[in-house]
């Protein structure tokens, strides 16, 4: 299992300088790849393409863009700028957000989420491998294309969790990024049912990113106190809710890694077990030392 860097607690307070070091030092010190979610008023797909000529090797993801936003046209412009900016190191990971942020942020009405996928997938992927595209859908449609900056395109990824979702993402993509999914749903949901869509329409073996807070201590309960305050609105939301349910907890916090050196490596060596490709940690800490330890926990992992 690949480790990698989730770096979107650093949009709590955008900086792209810090962010932009962020990603060299993570690079530095061994990760294989560095994501960003698209919140706020900071543009994911850019700041990646911006650590482009910043980095050498190190894969750059979005972890996720929400598609209510974007039309597929100009996501697929962003992203093959973004692919040719990193010299194609760039991963386009995409999802639908949710019902509470679609019609209360958008004021757009969530309806028809696998139809709205599909089409989107309809005008998006052929953009990104033959730079035109000829669909007139329910949700999205485009008649066009144009030159593109680099004729190989970047790797996209569906956030999916849910039977359909995840065979979306196995027949017509190159994985899936997790959020609020531990061990148990990747054996007996994630995996199996991504890898038979895959394996079905002939694709290679989809990667599956597994990403979850990681907090090295000696003193956990406050820091599993403080995780479950922050992510709490992520139990109540349906999708996040049935993973978290077969997980049989509560909170995100209860599948969080939270814990001593020993205990995060137990953690991660169970995630790989279940099948998981890759493992992105968003690191916390009550202090500097304690985000030193989980970062240097996740480097010196190997499975």
């Amino acid at each position: 299992m690949r480790i990698g860097i989730n770096g979107s607690d650093k949009l709590v307070n955008p900086d792209l300088g810090v962010i932009l070091d962020d990603i060299g030092a993570s690079e530095a010190s061994g990760f294989t790849s560095y994501w960003l979610a698209q919140t706020g008023l900071l543009d994911a797909t850019a700041v990646l393409g911006l650590a482009g000529p910043r980095t050498g090797g190190i894969e750059l993801g979005t972890a996720v863009v929400p598609t209510w936003q974007r039309h597929p046209s100009a996501l697929a412009a962003q992203a093959l700028t973004a692919q040719a900016a990193t010299g194609g190191r760039f991963t386009l990971g995409i999802g639908l957000a949710h019902k509470p942020s679609v019609e209360g942020t958008l004021g757009m009405t969530w309806e028809r989420p696998i139809r709205h996928m599909l089409d989107y997938l309809d005008v998006l992927l052929p953009l990104l491998h033959d730079g035109a595209a000829d669909h007139t859908g329910d949700v999205w449609s485009y008649h066009g294309g144009g030159p593109r900056p680099v004729t190989d395109p970047p790797k996209v990824m569906l956030a999916a969790l849910g039977q359909q979702m995840l065979e979306i993402a196995g027949r017509r993509c190159d994985g899936t990024i997790l959020w609020c999914v531990g061990p148990v749903t990747l054996e007996r949901q994630i995996v199996p049912t991504i890898g038979a869509a895959a394996a079905n329409a002939d694709r290679p073996t989809p990667s599956v990113v597994c990403s979850l807070p990681v907090w090295v201590t000696d003193d956990p309960a406050p820091a599993r106190e403080f995780v479950g305050a922050i992510l709490k609105d992520y139990a109540t939301l349906p999708s996040y809710r049935a993973m978290l349910d077969i997980e049989g907890v509560h909170g995100v916090e209860e599948i969080s890694l939270i814990g001593s050196e020993a205990e995060v490596t137990d953690g991660l060596g169970r995630i790989a077990a279940a099948g998981a490709t890759d493992f992105t940690g968003v690191v916390m800490g009550g202090s500097p030392d304690e985000q030193a330890r989980g970062r240097a926990t996740l480097a010196a992992f190997t499975s």
